[in-house]
């Protein structure tokens, strides 16, 4: 929780006892238990229930399983784009909207793109050959 939720933060999760020592650590804690609520789960959040099942079956499906940590928020962050727009009236407008958060959004290096395991791969392959070598060939002699 430390790593991803800013000190202070307020958190609001269910009534799952492991949550207890968030305010130990600084945080706003709000639980909501759902079972004493007298309300289903399914009737009280049903996006919640759809988007996580949804959420899970993209990450098995699309990815197989494999979403590492490291991208794991680019991985959110396309999931929600798609989500968000699943239903869109507008569909020639997706481009556009896509096309506008680029704009908003700071440059990205290649070599920050990519998992550190490949990008030190790709840093040792080109201090061995002297020059760019696209993956999957060979440097001409």
């Amino acid at each position: 929780m430390q790593e991803v939720v800013d000190d202070g933060a307020t958190v609001i999760t269910d009534g799952l006892g492991a949550y207890k020592s968030l305010k130990k650590l600084g945080y706003n804690h709000i639980a909501y238990n759902i079972k004493a609520s007298g309300v289903q789960a399914h009737e009280l959040m049903p996006a919640v229930h759809r988007a996580s099942a949804l959420l899970k079956r993209w990450i098995l499906g699309t990815h197989q399983g494999a979403v590492s940590k490291e991208l794991l928020d680019y991985s959110l962050a396309e999931f929600a784009f798609r989500y968000n727009r699943r239903y869109s009236r507008h569909r020639r407008l997706l481009f556009y909207r896509l096309a506008e958060q680029a704009m908003a959004t700071e440059p990205q290096p290649y070599a920050e793109l990519l998992t550190p395991p490949a990008s030190k791969r790709r840093k040792r392959k080109v201090k061995a050959h002297g020059r760019s070598v696209l993956p999957g060939s060979s440097p001409r002699r």
